[in-house]
C-alpha cells in the first residue's frame, strides 16, 4: 500500500490519459484511510496537507507555496484545473438540459439518433405469433461539430507569488464560467438549429403575435407529447412576460418569487433564464432525452509551463459539443 507522504511527484503523472487525482488514487486509494483522520479527503487533498498548503480561507498561503519544492509544484495544475471545474460548475446550467455525457478521446463522434414517427410512438396490441413493433436508432450522416472554447491565462510568477490563493481561484473560476456559458449557448444552438443532421427544433406559434399567453404555453405543453415538457428555456424579455401573466400573479407565487428567487412554473417545468436566446421565443424540451453532450477529455492546460515556467501564457480549454437524441423532444414555442 501506499502512503500518501513518500509518493514521488512528477509531472509525467499529467501524461497518462488521467487527471491527477486519479493517478494519485490509483497509487493512493482512499478506502484505506476509512476510519482515520484523513477519511473523506481525496488523494489530491492528502497531498495538498502533505505539503501544508491551504487554498482556501482568509488564511490561504500564497501561490510561491506550490513551488517550495519539486514535487508540490507538481500539484498547481491540479490546482487549477478544479478551480477552472468549480467555476464551470457554479455557472452551468447545462446538466438541466443534457440527457447523457460523453467523453471521447479525438475529435470525430457520430451520435445515435432515433425519430420513431407518430406510429411508432405508440404501442399497439400484439396479437400471439405477430411482430413486435420496431423502433429504429441509428447513426448520424454527419460527424457532431466540436468547439473548443477557452481562456488566455497571461500572468508571470512575479506578478502573483505573493497573491493569496483564495483570491487566485476567485479569477480561475471565473474563466471555468466563461466557458460554461458558451458551452450553453452552444447547446441552445443545437436545440434550435439541429447538430448537422437535418434535425431543428419544430416551431409552434402563438395564437396572436407579439403575445404571449398562457394558452400558448398549453399548446406547447400538448405539442411535445408523447414526451414530458420538464424544462423551458427563455430570454430576459420572455421571462418578464412570463412573470406578468396573470397565472404567475397569485399570492403563493408571489410569495415563493420574492422569498426564493423562484417562481412556480407553467405546468411544473424547471425555468431557466438563458441570456444569449434571440427573439421573442420559449425552448420546451424534455431534459431526459433530447440532448448529448460530447467532450473531447477534460480541461485541457500546458502542464510543463504551469510547472516549470510557472504561468507566463497559459491556454485554459474544453473542447465540447451537443448532439440531439430524440428531435421530436424538443419544441421551440415563438410569438
Amino acid at each position: 500500500m501506499a502512503f500518501y507522504d513518500s509518493i514521488r511527484l512528477e509531472k509525467g503523472m499529467y501524461r497518462s490519459g488521467n487527471s491527477l487525482t486519479e493517478v494519485l488514487e490509483m497509487l493512493d486509494p482512499s478506502d484505506n484511510y476509512k476510519g482515520s483522520e484523513l477519511e473523506g479527503l481525496d488523494a489530491y487533498q492528502r497531498q495538498l496537507k502533505r505539503f501544508d498548503i491551504k487554498v482556501g480561507g482568509a488564511y490561504s498561503d500564497k501561490v510561491q507555496k506550490f513551488f517550495e519544492t519539486s514535487d508540490s509544484a507538481a500539484l498547481f495544475p491540479e490546482y487549477v484545473s478544479r478551480a477552472v471545474k468549480q467555476g464551470m460548475k457554479n455557472a452551468d446550467c447545462l446538466n438541466e438540459i443534457i440527457a447523457a455525457k460523453t467523453v471521447i478521446d479525438g475529435m470525430d463522434y457520430r451520435s445515435v439518433v432515433s425519430d420513431p414517427t407518430e406510429d411508432e410512438k405508440s404501442l399497439k396490441p400484439v396479437t400471439e405469433g405477430a411482430y413486435l413493433p420496431q423502433t429504429n436508432v441509428r447513426t448520424g450522416e454527419n460527424l457532431i461539430k466540436l468547439m473548443k472554447r477557452g481562456r488566455m491565462l497571461v500572468a508571470s510568477y512575479e506578478a502573483i507569488k505573493y497573491q493569496r490563493l483564495d483570491l487566485f481561484t476567485v479569477t480561475l473560476r471565473q474563466i471555468g464560467a466563461y466557458i460554461a456559458r458558451e458551452q450553453l449557448k452552444d447547446a441552445v444552438n443545437v436545440l434550435l438549429n439541429g447538430d448537422g443532421n437535418g434535425n431543428p427544433a419544430d416551431i409552434v406559434s402563438a395564437a396572436v403575435s407579439g403575445t404571449l399567453t398562457y394558452a400558448d404555453l398549453v399548446k406547447l405543453w400538448g405539442e411535445i407529447d408523447p414526451y414530458e415538457l420538464n424544462t423551458m428555456l427563455a430570454p430576459t424579455s420572455v421571462m418578464k412576460d412570463l412573470l406578468n401573466m396573470s397565472e404567475m400573479k397569485d399570492a403563493q407565487a408571489g410569495l415563493n418569487f420574492q422569498g426564493t428567487g423562484k417562481m412556480i412554473t407553467p405546468m411544473g417545468a424547471s425555468l431557466l433564464h438563458i441570456p444569449s436566446i434571440s427573439g421573442s421565443k420559449v425552448i420546451g424540451l424534455d431534459k431526459h432525452c433530447a440532448l448529448e453532450m460530447v467532450q473531447s477529455g477534460g480541461i485541457v492546460m500546458d502542464t510543463d509551463k504551469l510547472i516549470d515556467r510557472q504561468l507566463e501564457r497559459t491556454a485554459i480549454s474544453c473542447t465540447a459539443g451537443f448532439a440531439k437524441i430524440f428531435p421530436g423532444s424538443v419544441k421551440v414555442l415563438t410569438y
